[in-house]
């Protein structure tokens, strides 16, 4: 939403300040309402079917999209009896999900694809699922116990949906054969302001933070799901999965969560910035992971060092720097790049090194922070934070995350990632 030209629907980071105004509890139930054989799971890459868990049932959805130059990845889900289809933004970044219902002020949907509120649906104020979303006042839920219970959140490109919390069907095919229909709270969007014009199509967020709000929790709630998010992103999509299913058991790398009381984001704890495999002296680095931003930001000291870095390793070579589109930084070969495997030989490796997990790495190769574009050039995807207001924190954005198979692992509190092609697909 904050950097439109750069056609990523957040390119930059869901920061959010939101606020739900009064709350309690929602009485969810689910209903069992059929069996089948379990799909058989195809190999992802270095992540084999004999490596994966066997724990409980797990939801499987299959992503579309890619950084450049859709420059977002998003899942369609059923909501309603009979379900209607609605595509949501995978964001990590936050909280909740909402979408934007009818009527709407500043929505991008015409009417005919908005989410339609019945009256037997909204959340009131005293139900505890409001109080997942934020905690409520409870003097106003006192002084009116019916009193619906209502959202605002707010993005840090100043973007913003406000509305009411409600509940209703989300129909799961679960990767064991069974189907539910739980129901699940989420907000249901009447204002918008600053929606992002690249994301015109989609009919609001999937917010998968920490917070009890998200899907993942209330599914772990119900006990239909561990809260263990998994993501594939590739240039073709992808998949999202909820639960255990989808964890290897080896070829992964694992470090624990950097675990706050007031931030939900998924954070490992200070970095350091590796090139070619050398530390640089750029560390300190207050990272989150965040699937609602397109690419991947550094602040203005850390991002001008890596920079200099990299132009520096440039010297000699044959590329120049030249403007291409909204990209601040590109460079134009003799000839006009076509694929990323041309530009290897002039791009070192970038890895985040964080020294709160015994210095374990995340390393980027060229294509998870270059990008070529439609013109031929090389350009870089990792952009100055703090001039679009991110002040010291920093991201991994989308596109610093395709090819690995990123695990967010709330029951353990740990994050992990492995390389995949993210190619996974259920029969």
């Amino acid at each position: 939403m904050a950097d439109q030209k750069l056609k990523g629907r957040r390119t930059m980071v869901n920061l959010l300040i939101f606020q739900v105004v009064l709350s309690a509890s929602l009485h969810v139930c689910f209903a069992e309402i059929g069996h089948g054989q379990p799909p058989t799971p195809r190999n992802i890459s270095t992540v084999h079917p004999t490596d994966v868990n066997t724990f409980g049932s797990s939801v499987y959805l299959p992503v579309s999209g890619n950084v450049y130059p859709t420059g977002s990845y998003s899942v369609t889900v059923g909501i309603g009896n009979p379900p209607k289809p609605f595509k949501l933004d995978i964001d990590t970044g936050s909280d909740f999900a909402w979408v934007q219902c009818d009527p709407c002020q500043g929505c991008t949907l015409p009417p005919d694809r908005r989410y339609k509120l019945g009256k037997n649906k909204y959340v009131l104020c005293m139900d505890p699922i409001c109080a997942a979303f934020h905690p409520p006042d409870p003097s106003q839920c006192i002084k009116n116990p019916k009193q619906k219970c209502s959202f605002k959140i707010e993005y840090a490109d100043h973007s913003s949906a406000a509305g009411v919390v409600v509940s209703d069907s989300f129909p799961l095919r679960l990767v064991n054969g069974s189907v539910f229909q739980p129901g699940l709270a989420f907000g249901c969007a009447y204002t918008l302001k600053k929606p992002d014009p690249s994301a015109a199509g989609n009919a609001g967020v999937l917010g998968l933070g920490r917070s009890k709000a998200s899907i993942s929790a209330q599914l772990s709630s119900m006990g239909i799901s561990q809260n263990i998010i998994g993501h594939c992103f590739n240039d073709k999509g992808g998949f999202l999965s909820f639960g255990a299913d989808f964890v290897p058991k080896s070829r992964m790398t694992w470090a624990p969560m950097l675990r706050s009381s007031s931030d939900n984001h998924y954070s490992l704890g200070p970095a350091e910035v590796f090139f070619r495999n050398k530390p640089t002296g750029i560390k300190g680095l207050n990272v989150i992971f965040d699937s609602g931003s397109t690419y991947t930001y550094l602040n203005s000291g850390a991002y001008g060092s890596t920079l200099d870095l990299i132009r520096k390793d440039l010297i000699g070579k044959p590329l120049h720097e030249v403007k291409d589109g909204a990209f601040p930084i590109c460079w134009k070969g003799r000839k006009p790049f076509i694929t990323m495997r041309q530009v290897q030989n002039y791009f070192g490796i970038l890895a985040f090194s964080f020294s709160g997990s015994s210095n374990i790495q995340l390393q980027l190769p060229v294509e998870a922070y270059l990008i070529v574009t439609e013109q031929g050039n090389v350009c870089l995807g990792i952009l100055n934070g703090t001039e679009i207001g991110l002040g010291t924190l920093n991201v991994v954005g989308d596109i610093s995350m395709q090819g690995k198979l990123m695990i967010f692992d709330n029951e353990n509190q740990r994050i992990g990632w492995g390389s995949a092609d993210c190619t996974r697909k259920f029969g």
